[in-house]
């Protein structure tokens, strides 16, 4: 009987170390930040990639085994998953990782949320009730989301929580260098007028001071048409925009008509980590958006 337990913990302790918390993170942004903060203590899991809009996912089979095993949820929230991530959620039968649950976490709950309507109407299009949920454009609100996150995190996993801490304070210093940074390289973007395909990049826009002139989507949603795109260069005369912008996951073909048309650059950003090659983690997804409104502004 000695010699059976004494294999029993030899094999036990041949076994890999397994991760204490399991991430599944609705968008690339969120799972880049949950490994900034828990490194080699958490495994992460992205539903989605770059090149994936995130309004609008299927909920395959492989995205229920996912949450199933998972501990954490991190959403975006303020509705940006409303089509897909409830779903999700009630089909995994995982009770811990539900709305209200602490195994459930919405970015856009910390952070000061943009564009909130004062009237809901669905003739206004597909216009999110609690505000702009593209809150990762800001550097700001990552890090107000990464101090929250690691507080849900330790309290998810207490064993871990001094690592977490750790983990986002380091994280945290290295950001708020290179927001110093970022701010001061982007002192040329400010005032200038961008046209974009969606509203992405609001929360982008208002911290670098840049003017949003208009959208390629009539509505948020639908997509751009040639009156709407004729009326908008029409505008070009007496509002000229410097740029036009649009995400990784969105067709090229209106920006580049209307940026040919009034002969300004179309510019792709990565809109969130994975968006470009540039894009690797969360510092190249700033580094590398920044760089090619630059560029374009030249």
């Amino acid at each position: 009987m000695n010699k059976l337990f004494a294999t029993l913990l030899l094999t036990l302790a041949a076994l890999p170390a397994q991760a204490d918390l399991k991430v599944f993170a609705t968008v690339p942004e969120w799972a880049a930040l949950a490994r900034e903060i828990g490194g080699d203590k958490v495994q992460v899991y992205a539903a989605t990639t770059a090149f994936q809009d995130p309004h609008r996912i299927e909920a395959k089979p492989s995205l229920l085994a996912q949450a199933r095993q998972a501990n954490l949820v991190v959403a975006a929230g303020a509705d940006l998953e409303i089509g897909w991530l409830p779903l999700v959620l009630r089909d995994s039968g995982n009770a811990a990782i539900q709305p209200a649950q602490p195994g459930y976490f919405e970015a856009s709950a910390w952070v000061n949320r943009l564009e909130v309507p004062t009237v809901l109407d669905r003739a206004h299009g597909d216009v999110h009730a609690a505000g702009n949920p593209h809150v990762h454009l800001d550097p700001r609100n990552v890090l107000k989301v990464g101090e929250a996150l690691t507080a849900r995190m330790a309290e998810l996993d207490p064993a871990q929580a001094a690592t977490y801490r750790s983990g986002f304070k380091t994280f945290a210093g290295k950001w708020q260098v290179a927001m110093a940074r970022w701010e001061k390289e982007a002192a040329p973007l400010r005032g200038i007028g961008v046209l974009v395909h969606h509203r992405s990049f609001v929360y982008l826009e208002s911290w670098l001071g840049m003017r949003e002139l208009g959208a390629l989507e009539p509505k948020p949603g639908i997509e751009p048409s040639s009156g709407h795109l004729t009326s908008l260069l029409a505008r070009q005369q007496a509002t000229p925009a410097k740029m036009v912008l649009r995400a990784a996951y969105q067709q090229d073909g209106p920006s580049q008509w209307i940026a040919g048309k009034a002969g300004i650059p179309a510019v792709l950003l990565p809109y969130t980590v994975g968006g470009t090659l540039e894009a690797k983690d969360l510092f190249g997804l700033f580094d590398d958006t920044l760089q090619r409104l630059l560029k374009a502004a030249r």
